[in-house]
């Protein structure tokens, strides 16, 4: 194969380019660009597509592009997926600097009410991302690419680990099934990705050779930052499993359902009222709260019902769950607005969290709020309660200054 290529064309194609590799004996690098931008940008994009070829180890190629306002993490993955494509053995991979606004890390327990998820080909969705306040975002290898673009998809989402400013939202990608999504590994974990989604989960065993691999990659790198895991249970025996795959290594933070793929697996048809779906979703939410991890709910699917959405999140909230999936970013606000704590619900729980500690201090045994004893689990629901309001921006961290009326 003598050529490769790479991107998308055409006049209704935006933040993208198509890319052509074609190899040659002699001539050294000759470029043919059309750009929309190329007033602005024009020597920009043939500097960009220069250094690439140096670095890819091209000595004589002729590369065609058609860009349709391409940012530079686009464009260095789109060449160097078509120099692959056109069977070029490539001297090192095609990075640019990693920017300073993606070297942020994450922890356990920080919220993960919403997840946007990103089709992991499509960058004309990654650069506004972070602006709508997604806790996550998903850069997905899996369901959303077509299996002939897995490995631009890569590349791509590679590049914008490196490139694209998501606000502090956790940079979270759902790799692939088995061997491919080991694979996904290589791409994606020397790039500060905080959180990997291991898709259609039925045994523990998956988890844990997930993680080996990225502890594998890490120690070769001398990389220190943890990379969290979230299997996400769609199938009958995942269902089966939840438990143990929630508790299959440490680096498990969260377990999520997936609907689509369960439903099919036992031959129902998915519905608004779930009935067909609720013991699977008691199972991860179960199995997650027994290992001490974040239950996570599946997504849902009609992006023009914000009150059936926000009737789902608060349904999954009073069954435990706390989080959703988001596949559209008019979602997020809906869901965040629903998984938070009402007035009437933060006003009870701070009545509660301050008799507990004015009987603490008392040296008491018994906690009461007015003629009601309250037991520990009670108190313990309060607390979270209270700390949730004050991540989410309904309680001042100060509060107790200004204490209700007992």
């Amino acid at each position: 194969m003598t050529s490769g290529e790479a991107g998308k064309r055409g006049p209704k194609v935006r933040s993208d380019c198509w890319i052509q590799w074609e190899r040659r004996d002699s001539g050294g690098v000759a470029i043919d660009l059309t750009s929309k931008v190329d007033g602005m940008y024009g020597e920009s994009i043939i500097a960009l597509i220069e250094e690439g070829c140096r670095t890819l180890g091209a000595d004589h190629v002729r590369i065609t592009v058609e860009d349709q306002g391409a940012l530079p993490f686009t464009l260095a993955a789109r060449l160097e997926t078509a120099a692959r494509r056109a069977g070029h053995a490539v001297a090192e991979e095609f990075l640019l600097p990693m920017s300073g606004r993606g070297t942020y890390g994450s922890d356990r327990d920080r919220l993960r009410r919403s997840r946007l998820y990103l089709p992991g080909n499509e960058p004309k969705f990654y650069v506004n991302a972070g602006l709508h306040n997604p806790d996550g975002v998903i850069l997905d290898l899996e369901d959303s690419v077509a299996p002939t673009e897995k490995d631009a998809a890569r590349a791509l989402v590679r590049n914008a680990l490196r490139a694209v400013d998501f606000y502090g939202a956790e940079r979270m990608v759902r790799i692939n099934q088995g061997e491919p999504g080991l694979e996904d590994l290589e791409w994606i974990v020397p790039h500060n990705v905080n959180l990997v989604l291991i898709p259609k989960v039925e045994d523990p065993q998956q988890v844990v050779e997930v993680d080996r691999r990225i502890a594998a990659i890490n120690q070769k790198l001398g990389l220190k930052n943890p990379v969290f895991l979230m299997p996400i249970v769609e199938s009958a025996l995942g269902a089966w499993r939840a438990y143990e795959i929630a508790a299959a290594c440490p680096n498990v933070v969260g377990l999520a359902i997936g609907l689509e793929d369960y439903t099919a697996d036992i031959g129902a048809q998915r519905t608004l009222e779930g009935t067909e779906s609720f013991w699977a979703r008691a199972q991860v939410l179960n199995g997650a709260k027994a290992a001490h991890v974040q239950p996570i709910d599946t997504v849902f699917s009609d992006v023009t019902d914000m009150d059936g959405l926000a009737a789902s999140v608060r349904e999954a909230k009073g069954l435990g769950f706390v989080g959703k999936g988001c596949i559209h970013p008019r979602q997020i606000s809906v869901v965040h607005d629903a998984f938070a704590p009402g007035e009437a619900e933060i006003d009870r729980a701070r009545k509660i969290v301050l008799a507990f500690e004015e009987a603490e201090a008392k040296g008491l045994g018994v906690v009461s709020l007015g003629s009601k004893m309250i037991d520990a689990p009670v108190v313990k629901r309060a607390v979270t309660t209270v700390e949730t309001a004050i991540r989410v921006g309904r309680l001042d961290a100060d509060w107790r200054e200004e204490r209700p009326p007992v």
